[in-house]
């Protein structure tokens, strides 16, 4: 270092003599020696380079919720919006909600307000006095059976039904849409119709809690898609989509980018029975938990017999308890819901997860003999026609198919008019 500064100052010494000597002689300054800049951010020349050379945007990944060049959805489905349709009843009003009312579909994306429960067909707003708006909703659920009627159009015959039921079968296609403990969920409306593009049938497995009521399940499926069901053996059902569809003029199904939480409903249990002290209440519950078992029940399994079993069992004891170990809170609460509307009865406890229900006082065992004869004499009528035909499809095609003769009075459901249909055909048989 001492080296380095000793020549430094010996070579500036000399450039001072000898441009004096320069300037004596000829005039002539020396030019100053070019020192080089330090490259300090201050200076011009890197300023300019960083003025022409520009940011780079961040990377901004694409998201649903950027509706920058997007139309806002409109949708002609005469129905409120909802997260699950069988699983949410439009008749009980919750009390709260658990989270501000964020558009499960996205901010502006639909023009339908988001209640926290549901997305209304109507406005709920009333804008004017003279309007009505029970008038609007009557009119466009007409337009939209009527317009469902022309696309069904006329009815199948049974060598047809019998042909669309073999070909969606488990060892004919794949194609199959599950419907689980959330039921019938808004974006399955969607995926029914992009099954719909490339076949005639969809199959639908139905499994858990939904699977209590079918009869519910069915009518949504009906009403939501604007299909029929051609076919039902277990939770296994088969909906047609109509004779007259065409999948370019299919209804405008906008998606739910999320699912809202449940609002909050009344307490299912209350401290005290109606028509019940405390004291009776606590031994009830008692007995109910000591009672045996029912039966048990499995983890998304098929529960359509849980509500004739738990009726003929009313027919001899007043307490009923269902095993629900394994399933989680919200199912067996579910399910419990469904059992106190469907047969009907009073809710005693969840605890210990177990279900029991009590009768009632005024429990009333011969008001559903009626409607379980009726449903009996339909199906009786039904499987002479379907076996007819289906023997004949099993003939033509060299024994492809193979029909399961053994259900049970439940699972085996046609609608009324392909009832008519088949009973006009047979009587036409018989007469010739």
């Amino acid at each position: 270092m001492i080296f380095k500064q000793i020549t430094r100052k010996n070579y500036f010494f000399s450039v001072r003599f000898f441009s004096s000597i320069l300037k004596d002689r000829y005039g002539f300054v020396a030019p100053s020696i070019p020192i080089p800049q330090s490259c300090s951010p201050n200076s011009s020349e890197v300023n300019g380079n960083q003025k022409r050379k520009k940011n780079k945007e961040p990377y901004r990944p694409p998201s649903s919720l950027d509706m920058t060049g997007k139309k806002i959805i409109h949708s002609n489905l005469p129905f409120d919006f909802r997260f699950s349709y069988t699983e949410s009843n439009p008749n009980v009003k919750p009390i709260g909600l658990r989270e501000p009312k964020y558009s499960p579909f996205g901010p502006g994306r639909v023009d339908r307000a988001w209640t926290g429960v549901c997305a209304p067909a109507v406005d709920p707003v009333l804008k004017s006095v003279e309007g009505d708006v029970s008038n609007d909703a009557e009119k466009k659920l007409e337009q939209w059976r009527s317009r469902r009627k022309m696309i069904i159009g006329e009815l199948l015959a049974p060598a047809e039904r019998a042909f669309l039921i073999e070909k969606c079968q488990k060892n004919r296609t794949k194609r199959q849409v599950n419907l689980g403990r959330d039921g019938l969920t808004h974006n399955m409306l969607n995926d029914i119709h992009n099954n719909w593009k490339h076949a005639e049938a969809v199959r639908i497995k139905c499994l858990g809690v939904p699977t209590v009521d079918m009869k519910n399940v069915c009518n949504q499926l009906e009403e939501k898609t604007g299909g029929l069901i051609i076919h039902r053996h277990g939770g296994q059902i088969i909906l047609f989509r109509g004779r007259h569809y065409n999948p370019k003029k299919r209804p405008v199904i906008p998606l739910m980018l999320w699912k809202p939480h449940e609002p909050i409903y009344p307490r299912l249990i209350r401290t005290v029975i109606d028509g019940l002290t405390i004291e009776e209440t606590k031994e009830m519950r008692r007995r109910g938990l000591a009672v045996p078992a029912l039966t048990k029940l499995a983890k998304n399994g098929y529960y359509a017999s849980l509500v004739p079993m738990v009726r003929d069992a009313f027919l001899t004891d007043e307490l009923v308890r269902i095993d629900c170990k394994g399933l989680p809170t919200t199912d067996y609460k579910k399910i419990g819901v469904k059992l106190r509307e469907l047969v009907p009865c009073i809710l005693v406890t969840f605890q210990k997860e177990q279900v029991v229900v009590w009768r009632g006082k005024d429990y009333n065992s011969n008001a559903h003999i009626k409607s379980e004869q009726k449903s009996f004499s339909l199906v009786s009528k039904t499987d002479e026609s379907t076996e007819k035909s289906l023997t004949d499809i099993s003939t033509h095609n060299s024994g492809c198919f193979i029909h399961d003769q053994s259900s049970d009075t439940e699972d085996l459901e046609m609608d009324p008019r392909i009832e008519g249909n088949v009973n006009s055909q047979c009587s036409s048989e018989e007469c010739s």
